[in-house]
């Protein structure tokens, strides 16, 4: 199975086409809608809440950006599209009602948010929200057990692996030693078999992203594009952003 033109063919809203100072906020419907207008991708994250709903949101915990400071895995679906927002009115988004949203309109890049832990209740959930579902979509995740996991439950989706040169333990609290270093380099990839990769613009070029363009020929995303000098670099290195803060 090959990765999708779709997946290539135009910029990739980063949490959707968002402008916080605008009340559009990351995730949100706005920034959903916003991104279906200009005709672009949206990449959007999910977590999952404590009754087993996939929810539209990046963090692991309210705070950043909505009221309380609450895990939303501590919480309800229902209690998390209660939450108030500080920035907008709108409410957090299940899957669900992102695909309902959407439409079909625009690819939809699904980032499964892991806490490094073999749960895949996630996952499960995801494909019985996307069964249902006739847009063009695709998922990814940082951890290649969850990259596995796509590949067994829902083997029919186009599935990517999020990448980045380093994984330190200051920033990857939550994985084992064994676990990052799982990470690096793309060794995982005969076991996942990602059909795209997804890398950070900041540690382009490397070998790994190269090889997995240029001799697998997997279409290589690269996030987040924001400066004019990133968007040279993945222009140079890279198939597509995913970008924020600007309007190609």
């Amino acid at each position: 199975m090959r990765a999708p033109d779709w997946l290539t063919a135009r910029p990739v809203a980063h949490r959707g086409l968002h402008d916080r100072a605008r009340g559009i906020v990351e995730n949100m419907p706005g920034a959903a809608l916003a991104a279906v207008d200009g005709n672009f991708a949206i990449e959007c994250d999910i977590r999952l809440s404590s009754d087993g709903e996939a929810m539209v949101h990046h963090d692991d915990g309210l705070g950043r950006l909505a009221e309380g400071s609450a895990a939303l895995r501590d919480m309800t679906a229902q209690a998390l599209k209660e939450v108030r927002f500080k920035d907008t009115a709108e409410r957090m988004m299940s899957l669900g009602d992102l695909c309902a949203l959407v439409k079909g309109r625009v690819g939809i890049i699904i980032e499964v948010k892991s806490r490094f832990d073999g749960d895949c209740r996630l996952i499960e959930r995801m494909a019985e929200v996307l069964a249902s579902y006739a847009g063009p979509v695709a998922a990814m995740s940082f951890d290649p057990q969850q990259v596995a996991a796509l590949r067994e439950i829902v083997p029919k989706l186009p599935r990517g692996i999020v990448a980045e040169r380093f994984y330190r333990e200051a920033d990857w609290p939550q994985a084992t030693a064994a676990q990052r270093k799982d990470m690096l380099h793309l060794a995982h990839a005969l076991h996942t078999q990602p059909h795209f990769v997804a890398y950070r613009i900041d540690d382009l070029p490397q070998a790994a992203p190269w090889i997995a363009r240029h001799i697998f020929g997997l279409p290589l995303l690269t996030w987040t594009v924001r400066t004019k000098d990133q968007r040279e670099r993945a222009a140079r290195y890279a198939d597509q952003m995913i970008f924020e803060g600007f309007r190609p």
